[in-house]
């Protein structure tokens, strides 16, 4: 049985310690924040950044150097891998994917480089799918059509606090994000796929928790296969920005939903908290891979 790592990036909201207690090879992301170059999750905490974005630094966002994925690659074949499965975020929302396609070119298949539209903790996801499937057997290129096959067999959904970050990136005119803080507008937005689309509108943090749900509880029941709280098959995610208190009463909120569901806390990445600032919840869900069955280390129980 061939030898196989998986990869992927800290868009995934995987450290780089936590992946090398479980096996998963991750990437940090680089941001350039007031012209220097930082690397999530290596000189830049999550305190920091949010310290960096309440001051009005220039935040934007920049994808891992080519040499630097190629470097790990190699010295993964080193260590007497195989093949890798590199699964980095949505091709939608960086360029990152498609240049880890170009670089894989030159490795005549033994890397394989999943495009399946995930970033967050769907992305998280993803990426203890592929150990496990790893682990069971299948090859790399197998794994890389699984994976992929099953794009679409997630959501998210996320509702901001502030239109400010939106606005600063011109992705929402001021006075747009004006009438919005007077009227305690509440955007949704969704990933469904390739890209960051606007969902729904509410007002107020309860109604919008609300129609997450009942968004994903649709979706689950439309496209995943529904809901049996006495054999689940569908991973459910919470992520946010700065705001894990919020994000554990709404876990509580959404576990009334879907009973016996198991359940995990992320912080959302910081690649997407740039444009949307502190404040925000989530909520995800993801399909179980084929022949796959949940599984303690990829999630984590709320109680």
């Amino acid at each position: 049985m061939s030898k196989i790592a998986v990869v992927t990036d800290t868009n995934s909201g995987i450290t780089p310690e936590e992946g090398k207690d479980n096996g998963i090879f991750v990437i940090p992301m680089p941001f350039m924040i007031n012209e220097k170059e930082y690397l999530d999750c290596v000189n830049l905490s999550q305190k920091d950044f949010y310290h960096f974005l309440s001051r009005g630094a220039e935040v934007t966002t920049s994808q891992p150097a080519a040499g630097d994925v190629i470097s790990l690659w190699d010295s993964i074949f080193s260590e007497g891998y195989d093949e890798i499965v590199h699964i980095p975020m949505s091709s939608g929302l960086s360029g990152s994917c498609e240049n880890a396609l170009i670089y894989a070119s030159d490795y005549d298949g033994r890397v394989q480089v999943v495009n399946n539209q995930r970033i967050s903790v769907t992305q998280r996801q993803s990426a203890y799918d592929a150990r496990y499937l790893a682990e069971n057997g299948y090859t790399a290129s197998k794994i890389k059509e699984i994976l992929e096959e099953t794009r679409y067999e997630s959501s998210i959904y996320i509702t901001i606090d502030t239109l400010d970050y939106l606005k600063k990136g011109g992705r929402v005119t001021p006075a747009g994000a004006a009438l919005a803080k007077i009227l305690n507008l509440k955007p949704i937005l969704t990933i469904q796929g390739e890209k960051l689309d606007a969902f729904s509108k509410c007002r107020g943090l309860k109604q919008a928790k609300s129609i997450m749900i009942n968004a994903l509880r649709n979706d689950i029941e439309n496209r995943l296969g529904g809901y049996d709280p006495e054999n689940p098959s569908i991973w459910i995610e919470v992520a946010h920005t700065e705001n894990e208190e919020a994000a554990e009463e709404f876990a509580r909120e959404i576990q009334n939903t879907f009973p016996n569901c198991s359940l995990h806390i992320d912080p959302l990445p910081l690649s997407i908290a740039c444009h949307i600032g502190p404040g925000s919840l989530a909520i995800a869900c993801s399909k179980v891979v084929k022949d796959g069955q949940p599984y303690p280390l990829a999630m984590a129980k709320v109680v």
